[in-house]
């Protein structure tokens, strides 16, 4: 055990564990959780009142949907996101572009705690996250999605199903494109591994919500496939909703 403190300290030493949202160095107490004890403490996770339909934060307690859900039919049954885009962007930038993939363990962590009641009570029976186009993923070396369902499905003991869905054919940046071209550029992009998925209910799991239109492409494909309930869980939601 004594040896085992000593090499953990000597790889502190040589590469320092960062914070996953300001990427400060950590004291050794601090990367236990994965946050420097500033981020932690201005972190403010959404709480009710939430969208009933995609936990986006209102504004009001006598709403029950935020704008963009009243105008638009959704395809999965509810979603949850933990924090608002602007309070974590820098953090999901790393993340996606700088090959910091350390950080979805601590936030996947976090994902965890903060929704395991709510997963408890939906009867989830699987991790499903959104799947990359295989060459995007090659040139990433991973999918953040995914490293944040493991992190998840680790602390909760629910497994990941990493190959139930993969996305067919590379679509555009969804960060350029308005909600009709999002939908377009969408239709037919995931697939089902199987047909007559045994699984009840999902949780489908991604960095970031923006307009749910990944959300409801990929709950067609698992609902087409058998799937009876499909939720989801995010990181981060959007701004605009």
């Amino acid at each position: 055990m004594m040896l085992k403190i000593l090499h953990n300290r000597f790889c502190d030493l040589l590469y320092p564990r960062r914070c996953a949202l300001c990427d400060a160095v950590l004291s050794h107490s601090e990367g236990r959780s994965g946050f420097c004890s500033f981020c932690r403490g201005k972190l403010k996770p959404i709480t009710e009142p939430r969208c009933m339909k995609c936990g986006a934060a209102l504004k009001e307690e006598e709403e029950e949907y935020c704008r963009r859900c009243k105008k638009h039919r959704h395809e999965f049954e509810r979603g949850l996101a933990l924090y608002e885009y602007a309070d974590v962007c820098e953090a999901i930038y790393r993340m996606k572009y700088s090959g910091r993939k350390e950080y979805a363990r601590p936030l996947g962590r976090e994902m965890a705690r903060r929704f395991a009641p709510q997963l408890r009570e939906w009867g989830i029976q699987a991790l499903v996250p959104i799947p990359l186009f295989p060459a995007k993923q090659r040139r990433r070396g991973y999918n953040q999605a995914e490293a944040l369902a493991d992190a998840m499905g680790e602390a909760l003991g629910i497994p990941v199903e990493r190959r139930l869905v993969r996305r067919s054919r590379n679509t555009r940046p969804m960060k350029l494109l308005g909600d009709k071209e999002r939908q377009i550029n969408l239709k037919n992009a995931f697939l089902c591994a199987q047909d007559g998925v045994k699984l009840q209910r999902v949780v489908l799991v991604d960095d970031i919500y923006t307009t749910g239109s990944t959300m409801d492409a990929v709950t067609g494909c698992l609902k087409a496939a058998g799937v009876k309930e499909v939720y989801f869980v995010t990181l981060a939601i959007g701004s605009g909703v």
